[in-house]
């Protein structure tokens, strides 16, 4: 969920999976997957930044690192088929 306010300063909080595309009239349109459509005060480089912060805390609530955790994944095991196609 990301925070934008409407043109008459009155805070708005949108889901941001829903958001199909973002317009720049003279004001900034956020059109929903919903058909729904929201004038905001913010500019659509503004709304698109809120996004990529939004989803980077959800990764980053995901996949939390510790502090001496080294960054590289550990060596995956091979694969090999399922015993029934032998």
């Amino acid at each position: 969920m990301i925070h934008l306010t409407r043109l008459n300063h009155v805070p708005l909080i949108v889901n941001s999976d829903l958001i199909e595309h973002v317009e720049v009239t003279p004001d900034t349109v956020v059109a929903l997957t919903t058909g729904q459509k929201f004038l905001v005060l913010e500019s659509a480089e503004d709304v698109v930044e809120k996004v990529i912060e939004f989803r980077r805390a959800i990764l980053a609530a995901g996949c939390p690192l510790k502090k001496d955790q080294d960054l590289e994944s550990p060596a995956a095991e091979p694969l090999t088929a399922p015993s029934w196609t032998k």
